[in-house]
């Protein structure tokens, strides 16, 4: 009878988070991508690699930026024989190094005429540092991103009716953002145990929502929109850099209950093809329908003010 209990009790426990933490969901979404230009930043793997797929296969020009040029390779290759599509491209992206992304930028401005979506895609959780002395999860999850999206903007602009998408997370319920550190310390947390490096991740994913509502607010009057993005929890190359032991206990949960990286790119796909949203700009997206946030994550002042200090840290600022 206890047994019973027991399996009846794992059961119930299992079907709740595979209905609500867990939850899958399906892009309805169905605008054409013939003759537009998209950009995945980390589309050589995990959701990006998912969200390029998906985008070739409608007709799409996709360009893969990323650091790994063999990886890179090696997608575009699956890519193209699953899709038939042979305007799937790698350009070298090191969104640790403030140059990379201005020497992408400027590739990419001199050899492209348009570009429709640009979806930042690529994260970490990991310590360290970045090229430019950032901590790697500030300068990768946000920096590197808030500096790429700036910078193409006025081609986005031109093309007219563009979106961007940033990949947040969940995380950014547990997250803050603490100024004072970040001006005398150039991160927003650090450390080498596991705890310490997932509050930065869960600070940076805030600092992705709240450049997606700030910048929102700077497109009005354009027909660019953008959103963020919660994935869901997925089975992804995301935690590469934690410890053996961290795995060993992940790495079967995952198996059970992380979504595939497919079921993970459905909101980001929803974002890039559902007609009529753009109503929603600056929103945050979860399981493919707009979901609210935490009361930091809609603070206008912090937002502005986040947004003003990442133009000093990229050198923007006049």
């Amino acid at each position: 009878m206890i047994h019973l209990l027991l399996v009846g009790f794992l059961l119930g426990g299992y079907l709740i988070l595979i209905n609500t933490l867990f939850r899958r969901s399906r892009c309805k979404g169905n605008a054409g991508m013939a003759g537009k230009t998209v950009i995945i930043t980390g589309g050589n793997t995990g959701i990006g690699k998912a969200t390029a797929l998906h985008l070739a296969r409608k007709g799409g020009r996709v360009i893969l930026a990323c650091r790994n040029r063999d990886k890179a390779a090696a997608a575009i290759t699956q890519i193209q024989q699953e899709t038939g599509n042979s305007e799937v491209l790698f350009m070298h992206l090191d969104l640790s190094s403030l140059k990379s992304v201005r020497s992408f930028t400027e590739t990419f401005l001199k050899t492209e005429t348009r570009l429709d979506l640009l979806i930042n895609n690529a994260g970490l959780v990991a310590d360290g540092r970045t090229e430019d002395g950032f901590g790697v999860e500030f300068g990768v999850n946000h920096l590197g991103h808030f500096l790429l999206t700036v910078l193409l903007l006025p081609r986005m602009k031109e093309a007219g009716g563009g979106r961007v998408v940033t990949l947040s997370s969940m995380a950014h319920r547990w997250g803050h953002v603490d100024f004072e550190t970040l001006a005398v310390s150039r991160h927003l947390g650090t450390g080498s145990y596991s705890w310490q490096f997932f509050q930065a991740y869960c600070n940076s994913k805030l600092c992705n929502v709240l450049f997606t509502h700030e910048l929102a607010k700077r497109l009005q009057g354009s027909s660019v929109t953008c959103y963020s993005v919660h994935p869901g929890i997925v089975r992804t190359e995301l935690s590469r850099h934690v410890s053996l032991w961290q795995k060993v206990f992940i790495e079967p949960l995952a198996r059970l209950l992380f979504l595939d990286p497919e079921a993970g790119a459905q909101t980001t796909l929803h974002c890039a093809l559902q007609e009529g949203i753009e109503p929603l700009s600056g929103r945050y997206f979860s399981c493919c329908e707009v979901q609210e946030v935490s009361d930091r994550a809609k603070d206008d002042a912090v937002a502005r003010k986040l947004w003003e200090v990442s133009e000093s840290l990229c050198g923007l600022s006049s």
